[in-house]
């Protein structure tokens, strides 16, 4: 039966082909990968060839090839760790697909950046205004006070050591010049040195009705100065009380003792108020006014060095007091009457009758040696020169620069003394652009392009750089010197160390100063009738605080999360009695322990709500824009042209919660895209007013507090805010890593850097997120341990 059948079947098969109707079984197109189907689900309808949205295509993309498009990969992985897309209002995928779409990216770029690394460029770098005053400090054990000396620099990628933006012009080469020229005078000691006056003011919102902390105790109001006093010399010392508008200098009616002290030592002391003033004053006020000045100016003796000078008030107890206690105000006009006065400005002018340039340690760190005869004075000021330029130029000098130094050296001893030799040399080392600029030189022999490591000199300068804001000690040149720096236990030995040091303060007030936007503290400035508790004692207590927090992260090598969640910060009585912490008295800061859920972590503190507020009011814009750049790393694209703005409340109207003003505002399709991602995690801290007090109701209504993230996470408060954050905590350590490698490299990151970003971000966790395993990431790092060799002019 088989074999008949298949003989019956021959014929059609024969005839089949022989007609030419033999099936053709194509192959069917592979199903679309899990990536692929993503994308096409929920991207390609707005970013397709046709519809072109923010230029990108993704229709025709590559997802499963993601080598040379890495850039455009990047963006899309920064736009969905935001929320930002797809928009809200469109479907989006659910939260497993989002992160295995995520993870395959990253995964993938990851891969690719292994293969390819680029470590990018590596720019000459000049040393900004504060790495220079630091490599003063260091090179010569002497602190200037290098804004009177160099102008501010600018800023890129929110820190101001960008290389990029760190320019030189003529004007500011001559700066440079007239610094180094007085620094080397004043390290010297320069005995033809002429009186200059250096003033000091007090702020003019500090209230000084009570005990300014680093002041003696016993004492309220006035200043602390730190001055060089170049020389063993007399000094004029003068201080001004402050007058209202038309002269009348207040608070006079009681008697009282003002104070001047060096070093802890009283130098001067004189009775201010009290009957026979008061009438003075009120009888003419240019007579007093010249009296009370004449009176509280004295010419002390004292001797060179950096000195702590202290102008203050001696307190009375309460049983000598009789002035009332009233509410500081420093309004110069005709009510201006508090019932104590208050310290202007000090003028402390110098030197006069200088016996000599004392023994600072800024001479004893030069004058390694002191020539006994004149046939000494070469070889000791070659000693000398030999043990500053190393440490200056950061590598050995060659001998031409000796020759060079040697040359400076002996053009100023022909015309004065040793001493003015050497200065004259110094000068020289301090305008030198191998001081003034980190220039890396390319390893021998490598080709144009080529990745090569960096030579274990320069990386003790960038590491330096990076946790000292100041130049290599002499632990660090010694390893580098060895070759052994490029030895992760090497390297890593040192990077404890230096953060152990007090140097690593830099990191506090050079990379959190910028980075918390605590530098703008300064320049906030509250409305004084709807703040009219806020002073220039609470701003600075409020730097003081995130200062001491973020060093405590550091310093006990603690997760960088805890920035975020510490159960603790740091207050005096002025900031406990601002957040409602009982039980804290005096101008100390001390460690509390916070029992209030909403104050945990930065996002708790009057520093970071205050320079993300408006004069006289919150704004959750500010608050949100700053939460997604320092926070969330997603910052947000710039507003478009020609944006309306918010109406405010307008006097007489009855107001409406700014909640209300924003809706209004959303209402604007070119706003509302934005601001539906911002403004959430704004209003999570609408309970915290403009300078940072808790409060239940604002102009309008009752504080709501309440809104939905990006991610669809419904939030209602600080803490909620908090949580949310944190059920990723990934990404703020990411972004936390971001800002911290930007600070350490000098430069901006590209796409291509974020790998390396999430690399350190990942080793990281396995050591729960310590401050130390970012650090150690990051100098372990490709930016930051190679560089490109540069093209051959």
């Amino acid at each position: 039966m088989r074999k008949s059948l298949a003989r019956g079947s021959f014929p059609i098969v024969v005839a089949i082909v022989s007609t030419g109707l033999v099936p053709v079984v194509r192959p069917q197109p592979p199903a679309p990968s899990p990536p692929r189907k993503l994308l096409d689900q929920y991207c390609v309808t707005c970013h397709n060839q046709r519809a072109r949205t923010a230029d990108l295509l993704l229709d025709k993309m590559d997802v499963d090839q993601t080598a040379g498009h890495a850039e455009v990969w990047e963006k899309v992985i920064r736009k969905l760790r935001g929320g930002m897309m797809p928009p809200p209002g469109l479907p989006r995928p659910d939260t497993p697909a989002l992160d295995s779409f995520l993870s395959y990216l990253e995964t993938s770029l990851a891969r690719d950046a292994a293969a390819n690394p680029n470590p990018g460029r590596a720019p000459l770098h000049r040393l900004n205004r504060s790495e220079y005053a630091n490599a003063i400090r260091d090179l010569l054990d002497l602190n200037v006070d290098i804004a009177s000396l160099l102008p501010a620099d600018d800023e890129a990628n929110g820190f101001d050591n960008i290389a990029d933006v760190l320019k030189v012009s003529p004007s500011l080469l001559e700066q440079y010049l007239t610094a180094s020229r007085q620094i080397s005078s004043l390290a010297v000691g320069d005995p033809s040195l002429t009186p200059v006056s250096e003033i000091y003011r007090v702020p003019p919102d500090l209230a000084q009705e009570d005990h300014i902390e680093g002041l003696p105790l016993g004492t309220r109001g006035g200043l602390l100065i730190h001055h060089n006093f170049p020389l063993d010399a007399e000094y004029d010392f003068s201080v001004k009380l402050l007058r209202n508008i038309v002269g009348y200098i207040t608070g006079l009616e009681w008697p009282h003792q003002l104070e001047i002290s060096v070093d802890g030592v009283r130098i001067f002391r004189a009775p201010v108020g009290g009957e026979e003033d008061n009438k003075m004053m009120d009888a003419n006020l240019g007579v007093a006014g010249d009296a009370l000045d004449a009176r509280l100016k004295a010419r002390i003796p004292v001797k060179a060095g950096r000195r702590t000078v202290v102008v203050t008030f001696l307190r009375k107890n309460s049983a000598e007091s009789v002035e009332p206690l009233q509410p500081f105000t420093r309004d110069l006009d005709l009510q201006n009457m508090n019932g104590i006065p208050l310290i202007d400005y000090v003028d402390i002018t110098g030197p006069f009758k200088a016996t000599g340039p004392g023994e600072t340690p800024s001479r004893r760190r030069i004058f390694s040696c002191r020539p006994s005869a004149a046939t000494e004075e070469l070889t000791c000021a070659r000693k000398i020169l030999t043990t500053l330029a190393p440490r200056a130029y950061r590598r050995p000098p060659s001998r031409k620069d000796v020759d060079l130094l040697l040359g400076f050296y002996e053009e100023g001893r022909k015309k004065g003394s040793f001493e003015a030799g050497i200065e004259t040399a110094l000068r020289l080392i301090l305008a030198d652009p191998k001081f003034l600029f980190r220039y890396e030189a390319d390893q021998p022999g490598a080709g144009p392009g080529a990745i090569h490591p960096v030579s274990d000199l320069d990386l003790a300068s960038r590491l330096s750089f990076f946790l000292w804001s100041s130049i290599p000690d002499d632990p660090l040149l010694e390893v580098a010197a060895q070759g052994k720096l490029h030895d992760p236990a090497a390297i890593e030995r040192q990077v404890k160390r230096m953060l152990a040091d007090p140097r690593a303060d830099a990191l506090v007030t050079n990379f959190a100063g910028q980075w918390l936007f605590l530098r703008n503290l300064q320049s906030a400035i509250p409305d004084r009738d709807t703040f009219p508790d806020f002073d220039d004692n609470l701003r600075q207590s409020f730097r003081r605080e995130t200062e001491l927090f973020f060093a405590s992260i550091m310093r006990e090598d603690r997760s960088v999360l805890d920035l975020l969640t510490a159960d603790y910060t740091f207050v005096n009585q002025r900031l406990a009695e601002h957040y409602g912490v009982p039980n804290v008295y005096g101008s100390q800061f001390r460690r509390v322990k916070i029992s209030d859920e909403n104050r945990r972590g930065v996002l708790g503190q009057g520093s970071i709500l205050t320079v993300t507020s408006y004069p006289n009011r919150t704004s959750p814009v500010l608050r949100g824009k700053w939460i997604l750049e320092n926070i969330l790393g997603t910052p947000p694209p710039a507003p478009p042209p020609n944006v309306p703005p918010l109406k405010e409340n307008s006097e007489g109207s009855k107001p409406l919660p700014l909640r209300a003003i924003l809706e209004e505002h959303r209402k604007n399709a070119a706003c509302a895209s934005c601001h539906r991602i911002m403004d959430p995690l704004g209003f999570a801290l609408e309970n915290f007013d403009a300078i940072g007090q808790w409060r239940t109701r604002e102009p309008g209504g009752v504080v709501d507090a309440s809104g939905q993230l990006a991610d669809g996470s419904k939030v209602d408060g600080p803490a909620a805010l908090r949580n949310a954050i944190l059920a990723h905590p990934e990404q703020f350590v990411e972004t936390m890593t971001e800002k911290l490698l930007t600070y350490a490299l000098g430069r901006g990151l590209e796409y291509y850097d974020m790998p390396v970003v999430r690399s350190i971000a990942q080793d990281a966790a396995r050591d729960n997120y310590r401050f130390t395993s970012l650090v150690a990431g990051i100098v372990r790092s490709t930016p930051f341990a190679m560089k490109r060799a540069e093209p051959q002019p």
